[in-house]
């Protein structure tokens, strides 16, 4: 059996990587290939190219890539025609991701089956999308427990699987081991700084998380240590924005080390993203903020219609977690609120309680089983 992984950003590629090591123990003889990066070839794929190249944000920013992002389509659809893999598997990234399926739907007489894993958030906005995919697609694997509905009135194959990183090393992570390899005491306060995984969000959100972990300092009697998250490619840019800041900071790149990096903290002011769900996991305090083109912003305020943008905030629908967005993303706005959470986070916690359940927490099959059961049941 051939099956072929395609992601487009980091994300994904850990998504990537616990369902091929998933297929792999379910289906021993199974052949991978795609596009990805460390976390799907780390679980023994290997990519086609670079998938750096596909993160790019908002319309403002694709613009200008598209002639490079058409030649990888081009690509990876000729490996499949090629290579006539069984089932083809797009990870998140739609624009990328879609465009891959539509054509080898139309190109091959006989196409593999064609499965999309992290639903588009029709239910935020674009609910005609649902009907729109199913055309083209054979299942969608879903992360959360309201999406396959959107889905199965068009007749299109859906199920709700969880959220993989609450398997494994992550929920087993330690903020104190964290501290130990790092030196820094149990009882100095940490807080973190997650910048984000391209490089349009350290350029355009990171200096306002910058200015607030300063505006933080200023305000404590302690200096706070900083711990930052990141990946490797962007340790440069991260140096560049906390160069200036007060107190020690400690720039983590190593995967192995990110979730105790998250666990060691006393509260952490986050881009808003993926990894807002991944700290509601953990249960560690934070704030998210975002700034984005005023062009993609003003799209998508008039397309959007959810009110949140942190999903455990959708998930328990209300503002579990403070959001700064454009205009209202300011240094002094995500200071304050971070340190009211220094002081009080027990009502946030237990909201994170439940959002962890809902993810897949202590279910009897992984996120990341069920979602490779699924894949493996179409052929």
């Amino acid at each position: 059996m051939h099956i072929c992984v395609i992601a487009g950003e980091p994300s994904g590629d850990f998504l990537g990587g616990k369902l091929i090591e998933a297929l792999k123990e379910m289906r021993p003889d199974v052949h991978i290939s795609g596009v990805g990066g460390h976390h799907m070839q780390a679980a023994g794929m290997e990519s086609l190219f670079n998938y750096q190249q596909l993160a790019v944000m908002g319309v403002a920013e694709v613009l200008p890539k598209i002639p490079a992002l058409l030649a990888r389509i081009n690509e990876t659809v000729n490996h499949i025609l090629e290579t006539k893999p069984d089932v083809v598997v797009t990870i998140d990234s739609p624009d990328f991701g879609f465009r891959v399926a539509k054509a080898v739907r139309k190109k091959m007489a006989t196409p593999p089956k064609l499965v999309h894993y992290v639903a588009p958030t029709v239910w935020a906005w674009r609910e005609g999308r649902a009907e729109k995919v199913s055309r083209f697609l054979d299942g969608m694997i879903c992360l959360f427990d309201f999406e396959p509905l959107y889905f199965e009135r068009y007749g299109l194959k859906s199920v709700a699987v969880g959220h993989p990183m609450v398997e494994g090393d992550a929920m087993d992570s330690s903020g104190a081991r964290f501290r130990d390899e790092y030196g820094i005491a149990q009882r100095d306060v940490i807080v973190g700084a997650l910048f984000g995984s391209r490089r349009g969000e350290l350029k355009r959100t990171g200096p306002v998380i910058r200015d607030a972990l300063v505006r933080m300092a200023e305000q404590s009697d302690v200096m706070p240590q900083v711990v930052a998250p990141t990946l490797p490619h962007l340790y440069g840019s991260v140096m560049d924005l906390l160069r200036d800041y007060p107190g020690a900071i400690h720039i983590v790149t190593e995967s192995a080390h990110k979730y105790d990096a998250f666990r060691s903290m006393n509260v952490a002011l986050a881009v808003s993203g993926t990894v807002g769900l991944e700290l509601a996991a953990l249960e560690v305090p934070h704030v998210i903020g975002y700034r984005m083109s005023p062009l993609t912003a003003m799209m998508i305020r008039r397309l959007v219609k959810v009110k949140y943008a942190h999903l455990a905030n959708i998930m328990e629908d209300r503002e579990v977690v403070p959001e700064f967005i454009q205009e209202n993303c300011t240094a002094d706005h995500i200071a304050a609120s971070a340190m009211q959470l220094l002081q009080s986070s027990e009502e946030q916690k237990a909201a994170f309680q439940d959002v962890k359940f809902r993810l897949g927490f202590g279910q009897e099959q992984s996120p990341s089983k069920k979602a490779a059961a699924f894949l493996l049941a179409l052929v």
